[in-house]
């Protein structure tokens, strides 16, 4: 894989990472701040909520509720709602009940049931069109299945072309290495192949070091992955190597 197409895949696979880390924050990361999250999957509450619109909601004190305004509550144990209150109900014997009658505003009829103050989860304070639809699939099957699915060939997209880049490049490095035992150089000349093929990364004392080496057998692989690590290094401070040691 040649430079220009590494450096459009590294954009591309971090544009795809960055996007799946919001998507995951949206679906997710939002509940550290105390946001419900919750997808509308009917209508009643058109045009404002929309079908399969991803909907945030904020926890609210029950007497800080108005008329007028949209709450998100258990409608029963298995289902929720976000309708409109069209009234407030106190309770008769019970003063610290409170009761909401609501209704859908593309709904023709009230809700049949007030709301109970210990049902109402919150309110909404944030709508995002068509997200539902998405978060909706994945959070079951086999939706879900195929988000995970997703997730690991990405994270394998994304690690693998370094991964046989390095093996590619280390190959490269010990075969270049091993061809100087074939030649007849002399110990400078030799000093001065090694030099440019470790990329002049290395010190005078590295260099002779590995001419040592190659005198006494072939570069393994133990040998190249330190050649390798000393190079990586010293790429990452700039490309030269320390001052030699007197």
């Amino acid at each position: 894989m040649n430079n220009k197409i590494r450096r459009i895949w590294s954009i591309v696979s971090t544009l795809l990472v960055a996007a799946v880390a919001l998507f995951a924050v949206m679906l997710v990361g939002v509940r550290l701040v105390g946001l419900q999250v919750y997808t509308v999957l009917s209508g009643s509450m058109e045009p404002e909520y929309r079908t399969g619109s991803l909907i945030y909601v904020k926890k609210v004190d029950p007497e800080d509720i108005e008329v007028g305004q949209v709450i998100t509550f258990m409608l029963d144990a298995d289902t929720v709602a976000t309708h409109r209150v069209i009234e407030i109900i106190p309770d008769e014997t019970d003063p610290e009940v409170i009761r909401f009658r609501t209704k859908g505003d593309a709904n023709d009829a009230p809700d049949g049931g007030a709301v109970h103050c210990k049902n109402v989860i919150g309110t909404p304070v944030l709508c995002i069109p068509y997200l539902g639809y998405a978060a909706n699939y994945i959070q079951n099957p086999p939706g879900m299945y195929i988000a995970i699915a997703i997730g690991a060939v990405l994270m394998l997209l994304v690690f693998l072309p370094d991964v046989f880049a390095e093996d590619k490049n280390g190959s490269m490095l010990r075969t270049r290495l091993n061809e100087l035992r074939q030649t007849e150089l002399c110990d400078a000349e030799l000093d001065e192949q090694i030099d440019a093929i470790t990329e002049r990364l290395l010190t005078p004392q590295e260099v002779q070091a590995i001419r040592g080496l190659l005198k006494r057998k072939a570069i393994g692989s133990k040998d190249e992955a330190k050649i390798l690590t000393r190079m990586k290094k010293r790429r990452a401070k700039g490309g030269n190597p320390p001052p030699e040691q007197h």
